[in-house]
Parts: structure tokens; C-alpha cells; sequence
């Protein structure tokens, strides 16, 4: 079968296009023909050898993926040949089938297509733990999410709508604030031309901003933390900018606001039946088009790298998917 192959740390370009022999479950396993693959910002992290872990080399980039469940390994219930599935596995997806842990795999409904499911796992995965779960975002609340244009940006203003905020959607061009606005962000706003600390209270009002979503951090973060409201939260999703930034820590004292870590990936494997249980949520809400899941392109597997250096250039808006 084919696989794109991480060999080294290194950049996409030093990705590589290879043969692999076909997989075989083992015990609780499930073998996935896959149908598509979700890429994302991390995956440059983790080929470079940047990221919170480190597969040992070869391994495959992609951490989430649809498909058709294709061999069942001893002791699998629940799942039979044919089914159709999401799932996630923190790398290795980007390949044409996949031995894969049966507990990581979501049963799609026919009205979900493979190329909207394997986008769902980790960005709005990722969003709905962090805005439900963590930050406990409430109807008529504030929410301003930075990298709103973005995957992970795009399925925060969808699912803070959904759960009954007000969503101010932050982004870097006006192109991308038109795209989210069509997606039902309330208010945006340009942080590469106005300025984001005084936008932001402008728009939170005497209140502030109840909850701050920043998958972007960089010099972005201490700006919009100045603009939280009283007992407001902000979500440390990740540093797309590439600096990890230093926040003061008197503005958290004076605000009394939680700065709150969002970690989706070890809180699936610390609490598997809660990330089940969100899963079915997000399944049954894009099935029914609450969701949008979009799909900026599509990629050939052979195409990797480019579709990575896409996402690394900023030019995409929802997700990036390869077709095995």
C-alpha cells in the first residue's frame, strides 16, 4: 500500500512517497480503508520534531481520518467489515489503509460524507471539549476567537453559535472575515490592520470578553487577555503564530480570570467515554448540517507536502483533506 513516510525532522518537502506492506489487526484492532485524512497545523510541528510527542521515525503525519472498516483483529465488538468510521490516532493516518485501535473509531450515519467526517476529530474535536467542557461557555456569553478562518478558528465560531454565544471572530485578512461572517461569526475584526487589545474591549463593552480562544498565541495573547471580563477564561489551545507566548500574571490577578490549558488529545485517552460521547454530538450535528466541517481542498496522497505548506502559508480556510 502507499504512505506518505516522515523519515527525519525535517519540513514537507523532505516527506517521502513510499511502499509499505498491507496492514494486519491485532488484538482490539480495526484495518481502515481510508477514504480521507484531515491535516493539520500540528502535523508541521510533529515533523519537524516540535511537538508535545515525538513517533519514532518512519511514521506517518495525519492524526485524523475517515473511512471503511476493512478486517476486524480478536476481541473487537461493536464494529463489523463494511461500517463506515471516523477516527483519530495522533499520527499515521496518511496512508492508504490503517491498523488502528477499534475504541478510536466513531460509526458515521450515511448522510455524513468522509471528507467532512475526517475533519471533525480533532478541530471541532479539540473545540467543543474546550468550549464545553472547559471554559463552560454559556448561552448569551461573549466569545472572541483568534484564527477564526482557520480549522480549528472555523469550528469554534460554529459551535460557539450553536451553544448560544455571541462569537466576535478574529482573523488576519478581510477575505478570511467575509468567510467566517457567511458561517455565523456576530462581529469580526482585522487584527493585522486595527489594533487587537482596544478592538476587543471596544466590542466586549463594559463587561469584556467572557471567553478567549486562542489557537494562535504569539504576540496576539496578552493583547486579548487584556480585554477579559471579570471571571472570564481564556483557552490556551496552541501557538500557530510560533512563539509560545509569557503572559503576566498581574492581569490574571486583577481580571480574577482562569487561563485555562486545552490538552484534547490526552483528555480522549484519560476519559474516553466523554470524548465518545462528544464525538456522537459532533456526528449528529454535521450530519444534520449544524456543522459545516469545510473543506477548504483536497489533496492526492502524493501531494502531501504542498497541502502542508498550504497550511503553513496561511492560505486555508476550514480543512485541508488528502484522498488516499
Amino acid at each position: 500500500m502507499k504512505a506518505v513516510l516522515c523519515t527525519g525532522a525535517g519540513t514537507p518537502d523532505d516527506l517521502v512517497f513510499a511502499e509499505l506492506p498491507e496492514p494486519a489487526p491485532g488484538p482490539g484492532e480495526a484495518t481502515v480503508q481510508v477514504a480521507a485524512v484531515g491535516l493539520n497545523f500540528f502535523d508541521l510541528l510533529i515533523i519537524a520534531g516540535k511537538y508535545q510527542y515525538r513517533p519514532a521515525f518512519p511514521f506517518s503525519p495525519g492524526a485524523e481520518f475517515s473511512g471503511t472498516v476493512a478486517a476486524l483483529g480478536p476481541g473487537v465488538e461493536g464494529l463489523a467489515p463494511g461500517d463506515r468510521v471516523m477516527g483519530y490516532c495522533r499520527f499515521g493516518a496518511a496512508r492508504e489503509r490503517l491498523a488502528v485501535a477499534a475504541d478510536w473509531l466513531i460509526k458515521l450515519p450515511d448522510a455524513l460524507d468522509f471528507d467532512r467526517a475526517a475533519g471533525l476529530s480533532v478541530t471541532y474535536g479539540t473545540t467543543y471539549y474546550a468550549l464545553k467542557d472547559r471554559a463552560g461557555l454559556k448561552p448569551g456569553e461573549t466569545l472572541a476567537v483568534l484564527g477564526a478562518a482557520g480549522g480549528i478558528g472555523l469550528a469554534a465560531v460554529e459551535i460557539g453559535k450553536l451553544l448560544g454565544a455571541r462569537v466576535i471572530a478574529c482573523a488576519s485578512s478581510d477575505e478570511k472575515l467575509a468567510f467566517v461572517r457567511s458561517r455565523g461569526a456576530d462581529v469580526t475584526l482585522n487584527y493585522a490592520t486595527g489594533q487587537l487589545r482596544d478592538d476587543l474591549k471596544q466590542l466586549g463593552g463594559d463587561r469584556g470578553i467572557d471567553v478567549i480562544f486562542d489557537p494562535v498565541g504569539g504576540p496576539y495573547a496578552e493583547a486579548a487577555l487584556r480585554s477579559i471580563a471579570w471571571g472570564g477564561r481564556f483557552l490556551v489551545i496552541g501557538f500557530a503564530a510560533g512563539d509560545i507566548p509569557k503572559l503576566p500574571l498581574n492581569l490574571v490577578l486583577l481580571k480574577s480570570c482562569d487561563v485555562r490549558g486545552v490538552f484534547w488529545g490526552a483528555w480522549t485517552e484519560r476519559e474516553p467515554q466523554a470524548h465518545r460521547e462528544n464525538s456522537a454530538d459532533l456526528v449528529r450535528w454535521c450530519a444534520d448540517g449544524r456543522l459545516s466541517a469545510h473543506v477548504h481542498a483536497r489533496y492526492r496522497l502524493a501531494d502531501a507536502a504542498q497541502a502542508l505548506k498550504d497550511i503553513a502559508a496561511r492560505k486555508v480556510m476550514g480543512k485541508v483533506i488528502l484522498r488516499p
